[in-house]
């Protein structure tokens, strides 16, 4: 009987050393010197204007394993930044942006897709002015390595969506001014 229950327990300590470990899923915090929403679109027909915000917090959670995810985000409405103090101002009145009510804008996803080992596609619910619609970022490059500066595990990607200004109650000069508008997220995040 003792050499049954030696037997078993080797069976049992070599079982739990020999089996492969089981990733988890992995928080990372938004890094918000090197997260900057932009916005474009076409102006009158004459350009296609870029502007960004600046402040972005949030947090994305990544299990390269199990190949899923998930993205939450809040940009400052405030924080945006056409290039013009004068522009900033007028594009945050009730008509556009309407920051005075709504301060922030949201992403939170639903569902991340894979192509690989890597996020392709991530779906969500944008929050802009009070508003939700359904919408989904294609990510066009993805990187999960240690940072060489900090020294710790970072991701960072670059995605991209278009929206309807008239979809959030932001349409005044459409259609002269372009209704569609394209949105590009640069993010980087480091673990917690």
């Amino acid at each position: 009987m003792k050499t049954f229950a030696r037997l078993a327990s080797a069976l049992v300590l070599a079982s739990a050393f020999g089996a492969p470990a089981m990733a988890a899923p992995e928080t990372y915090a938004i890094d918000n010197s090197h997260t900057f929403p932009r916005f474009s679109y076409n102006h009158l027909g004459f350009s296609q204007q870029v502007s960004r915000f600046n402040g972005t917090t949030g947090k994305v959670v990544f299990d390269k394993e199990a190949k899923t995810g998930s993205v939450d985000i809040t940009i400052d409405m405030k924080s945006v930044d056409t290039g013009s103090k004068l522009f900033d101002e007028h594009i945050q009145a009730e008509d556009f942006l309407h920051t005075a009510k709504f301060p922030t804008a949201t992403f939170k996803s639903t569902k991340v897709n894979f192509s690989g080992d890597k996020p392709a596609s991530i779906e969500g619910d944008l929050t802009l002015k009070g508003i939700t619609k359904k919408v989904v970022l294609s990510v066009t490059s993805f990187q999960a390595m240690p940072h060489p500066i900090v020294k710790k595990d970072a991701i960072g990607a670059n995605a991209h969506t278009t929206v309807k200004r008239t979809d959030f109650n932001m349409g005044k000069y459409a259609p002269a001014v372009s209704d569609e508008v394209r949105i590009d997220i640069a993010f980087e995040a480091v673990k917690q």
